[in-house]
């Protein structure tokens, strides 16, 4: 008895390895049905994972096996790859070509590990003519693939609805041309924060589009949930696109309870969640020590207090 009891735990365990490997090819095309995001076979699917720091700051994290041991040890079924537009020396109004070969390393990392990926613009600004030459060139080249989702706008902080809503109208007729399906990310005024003023005037004429929304626990509240779930209930369809426990400015001590409420609710609407972020800055946010390599293969004493964290939410809700 023992023997065919082992023989079934391996088995078992082999099975739920080659299903977790195979997560794109299981849920194939994305698309938005109401406020849901939906697989290839219509059902609910929630993306949760991480989301790399500025490409242009965190340049050393960002290639193929980082993105393959996200997947494995943090068991993330998506990654965000935030390309840092203006911030730093490599920046992508600095040094484009640079920062297109770093994104692409994670777009590619995630296509081979058969997850999906954000390609992130993280602006707080518009810059209109540089967004249309680049997701001309991204969508372009990756429309063909199922694993990409286009984040058109990182917070807008400034800028109005109308402004915002002129701007991805046109990023999005770009990206239109090219990618008839894959799922666009828009961001909303005040960092993510105003999700009811697309709710009230959403951008029409396109399908697969879903609105971003943004907290860090420790300074947003049940008033932001609340928020977002009268946008959904208006038919608005949502992505947490970024989130972390500690407050808005990416320090401070983690917020444990406040952190643990969100990821309750996000669970009970199956929204989907990207953490912030692999990178090694000394703040609370950045989830690594610098002690840790390049290209993954992390220890528990390379991870800090946050790092530690998320990885065993992933690992509890990213169960397929």
């Amino acid at each position: 008895m023992k023997s065919k009891t082992k023989l079934f735990t391996i088995v078992f365990l082999l099975i739920f390895c080659f299903s977790n490997a195979q997560f794109v090819k299981k849920h194939g095309q994305l698309h938005v049905s109401g406020t849901q995001l939906v697989d290839k076979n219509n059902n609910p699917v929630v993306l949760r994972g991480m989301s790399f720091g500025w490409h242009s700051m965190w340049t050393r994290f960002y290639n193929e096996k980082a993105v393959a041991w996200l997947k494995k040890d943090f068991n993330c079924n998506v990654v965000r790859a935030a390309m840092g537009i203006e911030l730093g020396q490599m920046s992508y109004m600095k040094e484009p070509q640079f920062s297109k070969e770093k994104i692409e390393a994670v777009i590619n990392g995630a296509i081979k590990a058969d997850i999906y990926v954000i390609i992130d613009w993280h602006s707080h600004n518009v810059n209109l003519k540089e967004a249309r030459e680049f997701f001309a060139e991204m969508s372009k080249k990756y429309a063909k693939y199922p694993n990409i989702l286009y984040e058109v706008f990182n917070e807008p902080d400034d800028e109005t609805w109308p402004e915002v809503k002129a701007y991805a109208e046109e990023v999005i007729k770009v990206i239109r041309e090219n990618d008839p399906n894959n799922i666009i990310l828009i961001g909303s005024p005040h960092w993510d924060q105003d999700v009811d003023l697309p709710a009230a005037d959403p951008i029409k004429g396109y399908n697969n589009l879903m609105y971003t929304m943004h907290f860090y626990a420790a300074t947003h509240g049940k008033d932001l949930r609340d928020r977002t779930d009268k946008a959904i209930e208006s038919g608005l369809p949502i992505f947490i696109s970024e989130s972390a426990g500690m407050e808005a400015t990416g320090d401070g001590p983690l917020d444990y309870k406040s952190w643990q409420e969100y990821i309750d609710w996000m669970e009970a609407r199956k929204l989907s969640w990207i953490t912030w972020s692999i990178s090694d800055k000394d703040e609370t946010c950045s989830v690594l020590k610098k002690s840790a390599k390049s290209e993954g293969k992390w220890k528990t004493k390379d991870l800090k207090e946050s790092g530690i964290k998320v990885r065993s939410y992933l690992r509890k809700y990213n169960k397929e």
